[in-house]
């Protein structure tokens, strides 16, 4: 009954989210109480617990995935992840275009949704296909798989972020970053080679061949900016944040490679993720260049927050749900039980690729299997420093499987993209699927080695 009652629960989040269309952050935390329910927690701590996890998580990364995300807004209202895009381009040049152009993906959507990227960039993914001769179905899946790897893998994008507060790695986020740069690079090369396969494929859209697809309210193409600002100030408040808490993780090392100083010191307090982020929302304030220049940081500001406040409720709902199961005996029967089968990584991975084939959010996907997985680290085998970072990227790669029709981003990539849904489900669906794994078989071999 242990194991039935966990089954149960699942599928009250993938039903209510998936066919009645509840909020997540509702499901998450009827789901808590579900899970007090049926193990008969003491009646008396079950509203603590669920206040507690919820309170705990979001102390820990509640306003770096505000600042966050306020970045990623800002890059995308000044055009400045335009710039980013365009620099890529220059940089690599035209001779693999789709390599190119999932790159450009990739890089844009660290501080940019992965919904938002697609859009902004569809304008100069259309004419760099039509200028280089290549199909746009091909680009057009070259981006979004570009896009889609740094969404699921590296932070500051809010699902990692929540992922790692979860696994109690939010003091340790530059080890996220750097373990996530190098699996985003392995699910790039996966979906740009599946992208290949399409080079001779027109868009099969007959019905939207001639007529402009909407575009978002608010939403602007590079043609919309009078002024786009330069390359190095485009970059800067995304770069600048990273590279502090690569540099503050390094600090921390037990090896001590800056030793005991000062500077050690400095370079702890500066990479530690909220004051990094901060230091990089200063920066994107840089980018607004207008007359009413502190009015438009206010908006952006007020923006930001409506845009967090969704994931934030749901990464709070998700440390609820966690902390409910951790006071549960889920933990110790599953972990005998997986550790029997022998599992390992791909327990967490499975799990999430369930979640997210079955209610379609990236973000649900990787906060409900991060504070699923949470209590059961010890017994899989994945309660080092390391281990956990693994944990994140196979919640992540699990994440990425697969996007179909109950996915946003599906549709944008779909439409934006002038594909019918069969043909969709051929190009996009199936990249993702191939992206997700392909990365955890590289986590895999990545965890043979180090643990």
């Amino acid at each position: 009954m242990i194991v039935f009652w966990l089954v149960l629960t699942i599928l009250f989040i993938i039903f209510a989210t998936a066919k009645l269309k509840w909020h997540p952050f509702l499901v998450l935390i009827l789901s808590a109480f579900l899970v007090a329910l049926f193990y008969q927690v003491p009646l008396n701590t079950i509203a603590k617990t669920i206040s507690d996890g919820f309170g705990g998580i979001l102390g820990y990364i509640g306003l770096v995935i505000v600042f966050g995300t306020i970045i990623g807004l800002i890059l995308e209202k000044t055009g400045a992840a335009i710039v980013m895009a365009e620099s890529v381009i220059k940089v690599l040049g035209p001779r693999f275009p789709t390599l190119t152009m999932s790159i450009v993906g990739a890089v844009v959507s660290i501080p940019v949704f992965c919904d938002s990227g697609y859009i902004i960039l569809n304008s100069l993914k259309e004419s760099l296909a039509e200028r280089l001769h290549v199909s746009s179905v091909a680009m057009s899946i070259a981006l979004a798989t570009g896009l889609y790897a740094t969404h699921t893998f590296v932070p500051p994008t809010p699902g990692p972020i929540a992922a790692a507060g979860n696994l109690g790695l939010e003091s340790n986020l530059g080890l996220v970053i750097m373990v996530g740069v190098v699996v985003t690079a392995v699910a790039v090369l996966a979906g740009w080679w599946w992208s290949n396969r399409f080079l001779n494929v027109a868009p099969d859209n007959i019905n939207a061949a001639d007529a402009p697809v909407a575009m978002p309210e608010g939403m602007k193409t590079r043609d919309d900016y009078s002024h786009l600002p330069s390359a190095t100030m485009a970059f800067l408040p995304i770069i600048v944040p990273i590279v502090l808490i690569c540099l503050s993780s390094v600090a921390n090392f037990p090896s001590a490679p800056f030793g005991n100083s000062t500077l050690t010191d400095i370079l702890v307090f500066i990479g530690n993720p909220l004051t990094a982020l901060l230091i990089g929302l200063f920066l994107s304030f840089l980018l607004i260049n207008t007359e009413q220049k502190t009015q438009q940081i206010s908006d952006s500001i007020s923006q930001g927050l409506v845009v967090a406040a969704p994931i934030l409720l749901i990464t709070g709902a998700g440390g609820a749900f966690g902390a409910m199961l951790k006071v549960t005996p889920i933990g110790d029967y599953l972990g005998t039980t997986l550790s029997a089968l022998g599992l390992g990584i791909f327990m967490p991975f499975i799990v999430s690729a369930a979640l997210k084939t079955a209610q379609g959010s990236t973000t649900v996907a990787l906060v409900t299997t991060s504070a699923m997985v949470a209590p059961l680290l010890d017994q899989i085998g994945l309660d080092s420093e390391l281990g956990r970072v693994f944990c994140v990227m196979a919640i992540g790669a699990g994440a990425m499987t697969i996007s179909h029709a109950n996915d946003s981003f599906f549709w944008i990539v779909s439409q934006f993209s002038r594909m019918s849904v069969s043909q969709a489900y051929k190009a996009h669906s199936m990249a993702t699927g191939i992206q997700g794994v392909t990365s955890i078989v590289f986590i895999w071999l990545l965890t043979l080695v180090f643990i």
